[in-house]
C-alpha cells in the first residue's frame, strides 16, 4: 500500500547554501532600483545646492538692496518733489518782464504733451513702459549678455521708470551700485504713482540741450511751439534727444539728429503706432527747425541788480532753482521809455558832434567777414533798435551791410547828417557801424539810418517819490556790449548838481533865497576860481545865482557855513562816496553814482524826508507763500520848511535857470544841471510832484564830450522826453505847500476885489448918506481913506554875513588847488569806474 508524504516547506537560503557546500551561485539581479536611488540623491544635492544659491543671492541681494538703499530717499520725499523752474520777475503792473534759472524748465501735465510725441518716446525709449513694474527683466538680462560678450557697458536697459529714477536723484555714473538703486527706485516709484504721473514727472525732467529741460521747453526752443502742438517729425526729433542731447543736437550735429529722428520713425512704424507711409513721408522731411532768437530783455540791468539782491537775501541755488514770484517795483512802459529816451539823446548828441569813423574793421583785424558775429546779434533786432551792423558792399550811393544774417541797405538820405554824399568816403567794407532800423524794406533788405558810436555812453535812473520804487533804470548804451551798470556802479564827478546840499546847508544855516550875495572876482588863498561864463554879475539874490549856476555864490555859501557842513549834509541825504574836505567840493569835485544822486533829490518834493530806493516789493514761492516783503524805509534828513525853500529854488532853475527847457511840460518841475570840468560829464536831475529822475551822460574813459556840451545840452533833454511820460495823466498834481500857497492867493485876491468894488461904489455915490456914512470915521486929511492899503514891497536887504570880503575870506583847506575856470575843478586822476560786481 502506498503511504502518503506530508507537504515539505521550501528551502531555506541558509538550507540552500548548505546544500550546495556554502556556494551561492551567481543570479541575475535588476539595476533600475540602484539607479533612482543614485538619481535621487543626485537630485537631492542639486536641489540643496540651488536653495543654498538662491538664499545666498537672496541674502546678498537683500544686503546690497540694505546697503544701497539706506542712503536713498524716501519714496513719499517724491510726492513733495518740486523740480528745479524758473524764478519770474513781474513789474508793479503784474507783468512779467524777466527770469533766472539754471534749467530753463517749463512745467505742464500729462495732456500737454501731444499724443504723437508719447507715443514717439514709448516706442524708442520703453516699448513696454505700459506694461512692466519699473524693471524690464527680459530686457535687462539681454543688456546683460551684451554687457558680457562686449566685455564692456555698452548697453542700457533703463526703463523711463529707472530714468526718472536716475534723473531725479542718482548720478550718471555707470556702475552697479548705481544700476541696484536705480532699480529699487523705479519698483518704488512703480507701486506709489500711476503710468501717467510717472510719464508727467519723466517729461518735464529729462535733458534735452541747450539748457532746457522737459518737453515743454525744448519744444519751445526748437520749433517755438507748445509741445501739444508737435507734429510727427518733430515730436520724433525731440524723442531721440534723451539718450544724447549733445550727440544729436539738431544744432551741433543735425545729420546724426536725422538719422536719429528716423530710427525713431521707424520704431514707430514697427509698434503700429504709424503707417507705413507716413513713416516714409516723415523720414523724407528735413528737420524743420525754427529757432526762437531771444529777446533783449527790457531791462536788463535793472534785472542783474535784482539778481544779486535775491541773492544776498536768500542764496543763489534758491533763487535759480526755486521757481520764486518776485513782485518788483519796475514800470515796464516807463523802462522802455527811458530806454528809447537814452539811446535817441545819446544818439542825437553824437549826431551834433559830428562824423567820426568806424571804429573797427573786421578784415583789417585778420577777421572772416563771413564767419563774424557781433554780441548784438546774439538778440533779436527790429524797427526802432540801435544794432551794429557789418558792412559788406558800398558804393557812392549805396551802403549794404548784415546784422547777423539779415541784410540792411542805405541810401544818402541815410547818412545825410554826416555832411559827406558818398557812402564809399565815409565806410568800407568790413567796418562795423551802428544804425537805427526802420520799418521799410527795399527789396528783401530792411532799411536804415547810419548812426555814431563812439563810445558815449548814458545813464538813467527814476523813482517814485513816495515808496522809493526804482521804476526804470539804464545803465548804459548797450547791455550786450557792456554789462557795467552806470546808474549804480559808476562814480562820476557831479559838477554843479552837487551845488544843492551847498545851498541847503546854507537855507539850514539861516540864509534866505532873497538874500543879496555878490558875484564878483574872489581868491581862496591861491585858489581863484571863476564862473562858467567868465563874467560876473555882481549883487543878485541867491535864488538867482541858484538858478544861473553861479560858481562864485556857491564857494562864498560854502566857505561861510563850512565845507564840513555841507559834507555832512551830503552824506544825511544819503551819498556814501567819500568826499575830501576841500572848497572846490562845492562846485562838483566829488564823485557820487546816479543812484545816490537821484535818491537824494527825491528829499525834495518829499518834504524833507528820504526814501530808499527799493527795487522788490514782495517774494513768493512757488505755492504762493510769502517769502519777504520789502517796506519802504524812510527818514526824515532836513526840515520840511528847508526842503520846500530849496524846492521853490529848484523850481526856478526849471523857469528861468538852467533848466529853463523843461518848461515846456507845463507841469511842477523843478531839478539842476550839472557839467564837469573839460565837458566830461553831463547831468540833470530833476523832479514832478511824484518822480524823480536822474541822467549822466559821458566817456566811460572820462574823454571830453566837446566843447559847450553842457548838462543842459546833453543830459536834459533825455530826461524832458522820459517826464514827458513819466507825468502823463498828472496835470493837477502839485508840490507840497503850493496848494495852500495857491488857495491863499486866490482868498487874498478875491478879498482885494471886493475891496476894490467897495471903493468904486463909494466914489460914485459921494452924496450917500446915513447910518453908514455916519458911522465911517471922518479923516483929519482932504485926501479919501484907503481901507487896507495895501503894504509897499520892502526893498531887498542886504545881510552883510551872506556876503564874504575878499580880505576876510579862508580856504576852508590850506592845501592849494588849482582854479576851476568851469564850473568845477577835476581832483587827482581816479580809476575810471569802478570795477562791476561779479555777473
Amino acid at each position: 500500500m502506498a503511504s502518503t508524504s506530508p507537504p515539505q516547506r521550501p528551502a531555506s537560503p541558509a538550507e540552500r547554501n548548505s546544500a550546495h557546500g556554502g556556494f551561492r551561485p551567481p543570479q541575475k539581479r535588476t539595476a533600475a532600483p540602484a539607479a533612482n536611488r543614485r538619481q535621487r540623491k543626485l537630485a537631492g544635492r542639486v536641489a540643496f545646492g540651488i536653495l543654498f544659491f538662491l538664499a545666498a543671492v537672496t541674502g546678498s541681494l537683500a544686503g546690497l538692496m540694505l546697503v544701497y538703499s539706506a542712503d536713498l530717499p524716501q519714496i513719499h520725499d517724491l510726492e513733495r518733489y518740486r523740480p528745479s523752474t524758473t524764478t519770474d520777475l513781474y513789474d508793479r503792473k503784474g507783468r512779467p518782464f524777466g527770469s533766472f534759472a539754471l534749467e530753463r524748465r517749463i512745467i505742464v501735465n500729462y495732456d500737454d504733451f501731444a499724443p504723437v510725441l508719447r507715443q514717439a518716446v514709448i516706442s524708442i525709449e520703453d516699448k513696454n513702459f505700459e506694461s512692466h513694474w519699473g524693471i524690464n527683466v527680459f530686457r535687462v538680462m539681454g543688456a546683460a549678455w551684451h554687457d558680457i560678450a562686449s566685455h564692456g557697458r555698452a548697453q542700457g536697459a533703463s526703463t523711463l521708470t529707472m530714468q526718472l529714477a536716475r534723473n531725479l536723484f542718482l548720478s550718471a555714473e555707470r556702475t552697479t551700485a548705481r544700476k541696484l538703486q536705480e532699480a529699487y527706485l523705479a519698483i518704488q516709484i512703480e507701486r506709489s504713482f500711476t503710468k501717467e504721473q510717472i510719464f508727467t514727472l519723466y517729461g518735464n525732467q529729462i535733458y534735452l540741450g541747450h539748457g532746457n529741460y522737459g518737453f515743454e521747453a525744448a519744444s519751445e526752443f526748437y520749433f517755438s511751439k507748445h509741445a501739444s502742438q508737435l507734429n510727427l517729425t518733430e515730436a520724433a526729433l525731440l524723442a531721440g534727444l534723451p539718450k544724447g542731447p549733445v550727440a544729436y543736437s539738431p544744432l551741433i550735429n543735425p545729420e546724426k539728429a536725422l538719422r536719429r529722428r528716423n530710427l525713431v520713425l521707424t520704431e514707430m512704424e514697427n509698434d503700429k503706432a504709424i503707417t507705413h507711409q507716413q513713416a516714409e513721408i516723415a523720414r523724407d522731411a528735413p528737420l524743420g527747425l525754427h529757432i526762437a532768437q531771444p529777446q533783449m530783455s527790457v531791462a536788463p540791468w535793472y534785472i542783474e541788480e535784482v539778481r544779486r539782491e535775491l541773492e544776498k537775501q536768500f542764496g543763489a541755488e534758491e533763487v535759480h532753482e526755486d521757481g520764486l514770484r518776485v513782485e518788483t517795483t519796475l514800470d515796464v512802459d516807463l523802462q522802455q521809455t527811458a530806454n528809447h529816451a537814452v539811446l535817441d539823446g545819446v544818439a542825437a548828441d553824437e549826431r551834433r558832434r559830428g562824423w567820426k569813423g568806424a571804429r573797427y574793421n573786421v578784415i583789417t583785424q585778420g577777421g572772416d567777414m563771413d564767419e563774424y558775429k557781433h554780441p548784438d546779434w546774439a538778440m533779436k533786432s527790429g524797427p526802432g533798435d540801435y544794432v551794429h551792423a557789418l558792412v559788406t558792399s558800398v558804393l557812392p550811393l549805396e551802403i549794404r551791410a548784415r546784422v547777423g544774417s539779415m541784410p540792411i541797405v542805405m541810401i544818402p538820405e541815410d547818412w545825410k547828417w554826416t555832411g559827406q554824399a558818398h557812402g564809399d568816403d565815409l565806410v568800407k567794407p568790413g567796418d562795423i557801424i551802428y544804425v537805427h532800423l526802420d520799418l521799410g524794406m527795399e527789396g528783401t533788405a530792411h532799411k536804415a539810418t547810419l548812426e555814431q558810436d563812439s563810445g558815449v555812453e548814458g545813464s538813467l535812473m527814476a523813482i517814485d517819490n513816495t515808496s522809493g520804487d526804482i521804476l526804470a533804470m539804464v545803465g548804459g548804451r548797450d547791455y550786450s556790449t557792456s554789462q557795467f551798470n552806470r546808474a549804480t556802479q559808476a562814480e562820476r564827478q557831479t559838477g554843479s548838481s552837487f551845488k544843492p546840499y551847498v545851498y541847503t546847508t546854507a537855507i539850514e544855516e539861516g540864509v534866505k533865497p532873497t538874500d543879496i550875495i555878490i558875484d564878483a572876482p574872489v581868491s581862496f588863498g591861491s585858489y581863484t576860481p571863476h564862473n562858467y561864463e567868465g563874467d560876473y554879475k555882481g549883487a543878485m539874490t541867491i535864488q538867482n545865482a541858484f538858478a544861473e549856476s553861479r560858481n562864485i555864490p556857491a564857494l562864498k555859501l560854502a566857505a561861510r557855513v563850512g565845507i564840513h557842513k555841507v559834507i555832512d549834509t551830503a552824506h544825511r541825504f544819503g551819498v556814501t562816496s567819500n568826499i575830501p574836505a576841500y572848497l572846490p567840493v562845492a562846485l562838483g569835485a566829488v564823485e557820487i553814482t546816479l543812484e545816490q544822486q537821484v535818491a537824494s533829490y527825491s528829499v525834495f518834493p518829499n518834504d524833507g524826508i528820504r526814501v530808499t530806493p527799493r527795487l522788490i516789493r514782495k517774494v513768493e514761492n512757488a505755492d504762493g507763500i510769502t517769502l519777504w516783503e520789502q517796506t519802504p524805509e524812510v527818514k526824515e534828513v532836513t526840515t520840511q520848511q528847508t526842503a520846500r525853500t530849496m524846492m521853490g529854488m529848484l523850481k526856478e532853475v526849471t523857469r528861468s535857470g538852467t533848466g529853463a527847457a523843461a518848461a515846456q511840460l507845463k507841469h511842477a518841475l523843478g531839478g539842476k544841471t550839472g557839467t564837469t570840468s573839460d565837458f566830461t560829464d553831463a547831468w540833470f536831475l530833476g523832479f514832478s510832484p511824484s518822480v524823480t529822475c536822474g541822467v549822466w551822460v559821458g566817456y566811460d574813459s572820462r574823454q571830453s564830450l566837446g566843447d559847450k556840451e553842457q548838462g543842459a545840452r546833453v543830459a536834459l533833454p533825455i530826461w524832458i522826453d522820459f517826464m514827458r511820460e513819466a507825468i502823463k495823466g498828472k496835470d493837477g498834481e502839485t508840490f507840497p505847500g503850493d496848494s495852500a500857497t495857491a488857495e491863499t492867493a486866490k482868498a487874498e485876491a478875491a478879498k482885494s476885489a471886493v475891496i476894490e468894488t467897495k471903493t468904486t461904489a463909494t466914489k460914485a455915490s459921494p452924496g450917500i448918506t446915513g447910518a453908514a456914512t455916519a458911522a465911517r470915521p471922518v479923516s483929519q486929511s482932504s485926501r479919501p481913506v484907503q481901507q487896507n492899503p495895501a503894504p509897499k514891497p520892502a526893498p531887498p536887504v542886504i545881510r552883510p554875513n551872506a556876503i564874504a570880503p575878499q580880505s576876510q575870506v579862508r580856504p576852508a583847506m590850506p592845501s592849494i588847488h588849482p582854479a576851476l575856470p568851469n564850473s568845477t575843478s577835476s581832483p587827482p586822476p581816479r580809476p575810471v569806474v569802478k570795477p562791476a560786481l561779479p555777473q
